[in-house]
C-alpha cells in the first residue's frame, strides 16, 4: 500500500490551524461578505405563465404597480418580464402584438442569485451587471423570490453604522 493512502495521525495538520477570521472596518461590509441572500427581503413577487399574453401582463404590471413579473412554466423559472422590456420590445407595438404571449418578449435566462450565495453577489448583480430586479432560486432551482434595488438598499440600511 501506498503512502499517499496512509494517515498517521501524529503527523496530520489541522486545515484551520493557520486560519484567522475576517476583521471588517464596518457592519455593512461584515453583511455582504457573511450574511447569505436569504437575509434580503425577497417578497412578495409576481409570476406569469409564458403562455400568458403581452396583454395580460402589462395588465398585471399595471394593476400591481410591480416593476417586473417572473415567467414561470411547471414551477421553474424560464424569464422574467419587466417595465424596461415593455418600453423597449412591446411599446411601440403593442396593438399589433398584445395577443402574443410574453415568452416572445421576455427576458430568457435572467441573471439569478441563490439564497445561499453571499449578499454581495445581489448587490453586484444589480449595482455592476446593472439588473433591476434579480431572482431568488434555493439549491433545488425553486423561486424563491425577487430582490429590487430597493429591497437591496433595505438590507444595506439595517446593516449600516
Amino acid at each position: 500500500m501506498s503512502s499517499f493512502f496512509r494517515l498517521d495521525p501524529a503527523e496530520s495538520i489541522d486545515p484551520l490551524s493557520n486560519f484567522e477570521p475576517a476583521d471588517y472596518d464596518s457592519e455593512l461590509e461584515r453583511a455582504l461578505a457573511e450574511d447569505a441572500v436569504a437575509e434580503i427581503d425577497a417578497k412578495p413577487y409576481l409570476q406569469i405563465s409564458p403562455y400568458a399574453t403581452v396583454q395580460e401582463a402589462v395588465e398585471m404590471l399595471h394593476d400591481s404597480g410591480a416593476a417586473s413579473l417572473l415567467v414561470v412554466d411547471s414551477d421553474r423559472l424560464v424569464g422574467i418580464f419587466t417595465e424596461r422590456d415593455v418600453l423597449e420590445k412591446v411599446v411601440e407595438r403593442y396593438p399589433r402584438i398584445c395577443s402574443r404571449p410574453v415568452e416572445e418578449f421576455m427576458t430568457r435566462d435572467p441573471t439569478i442569485v441563490y439564497q445561499s450565495d453571499p449578499s454581495a453577489a445581489a448587490a453586484a448583480a444589480i449595482a455592476v451587471a446593472g439588473h433591476r430586479h434579480v431572482p431568488v432560486l434555493d439549491m433545488d432551482e425553486r423561486i424563491q423570490g425577487i430582490i429590487s434595488p430597493r429591497r437591496m438598499f433595505a438590507f444595506m440600511e439595517r446593516h449600516f453604522s
